[in-house]
């Protein structure tokens, strides 16, 4: 099957399709300034351009990873998280602490989705 890869950059792709799934790079926020909630929003709409470019969407979803600079600010990430979340297309998710490498970034989220049956072929 071919590869297809999205957003590429100097050292990564944004995500990358193949065999019917989308794997997402670690998404971070475009503006670093903005608080945990606000970097969660800016990174979670990052996520939705992505799928579309790649033919899915959030409702298609598998796993997601979420890192947090600082877990304590879980509730902050939760609250853009839950206005983010389709309830019916919940995925499978883990929330962790972890250095960054821009101390700046709050959050880093990265996931796998499926594509509809008819894109995948």
């Amino acid at each position: 099957m071919a590869i297809r890869r999205i957003g590429e950059e100097e050292r990564l792709s944004g995500a990358v399709v193949q065999g019917g799934l989308v794997y997402l790079a670690g998404q971070v926020a475009d503006d670093s300034s903005l608080d945990t909630e606000g970097q969660t929003a800016d990174i979670l709409a990052q996520i939705d351009a992505l799928l579309a470019e790649a033919g899915t969407d959030k409702s298609r979803l598998l796993s997601v990873t979420v890192v947090l600079r600082d877990i304590t600010e879980a509730p902050a990430m939760n609250r853009a998280w839950d206005r983010w979340l389709d309830p019916r297309a919940k995925p499978a998710r883990m929330t962790i602490e972890a250095k960054l490498v821009d101390p700046a970034w709050r959050v880093e989220v990265t996931g796998i989705a499926a594509l509809p049956e008819d894109a995948a072929r």
